[in-house]
């Protein structure tokens, strides 16, 4: 089945697009699994590309620590946590994309957006994984923002 996708993927997204046949299987395989926040769905590189855009695109309004100023909310914490609870990562996605930076929303990509998403959840401790976080919406829409571990996946204390 895995080469099915793979084939039927490498004609839809062309040679440029940068994702490879097998990559986006894998993607898809793992967008079937992961539901949460806490799956490990973005890479440690990734967030380190969303710090630097986000301190370059955000932080005059985000603060530099993510935790807002002025009119610009937290993007960490408590109230950032619970605002989004139970939501889904492509609510938030889509929350950036469509409104951000506030000058200009189109002067970054959505994959820069991504990217700074990736940094956002690295800084909220949500853990990395070994797949990017991607940039469709549709896909970003099955995967849960829960603030906390589900009960089922915390370590059992001795």
């Amino acid at each position: 089945m895995a080469l099915v996708v793979a084939c039927a993927c490498s004609g839809a997204f062309g040679a440029g697009s940068g994702l490879q046949p097998h990559a986006f299987a894998q993607d898809e395989q793992q967008a079937s699994e992961s539901q949460s926040v806490w799956d490990g769905i973005y890479t440690e590189e990734q967030a380190k590309r969303g710090e630097a855009l986000y301190q370059k695109d955000c932080s005059t309004c985000h603060g530099g620590r993510l935790n807002g100023t002025g009119e610009a909310p937290a993007l960490s914490g408590g109230n950032f946590l619970s605002n989004w609870n139970g939501l889904t990562v492509g609510d938030l996605f889509e929350r950036i994309r469509k409104t951000m930076p506030q000058d200009k929303p189109g002067r970054v990509t959505p994959r820069e957006k991504a990217d700074v998403l990736a940094y956002i959840l690295s800084f909220n401790k949500f853990p990395a994984g070994k797949s990017e976080l991607r940039h469709q919406s549709e896909w970003l829409k099955q995967i849960q923002f829960e603030e906390s571990r589900p009960e089922s996946e915390k370590p059992s204390q001795p």
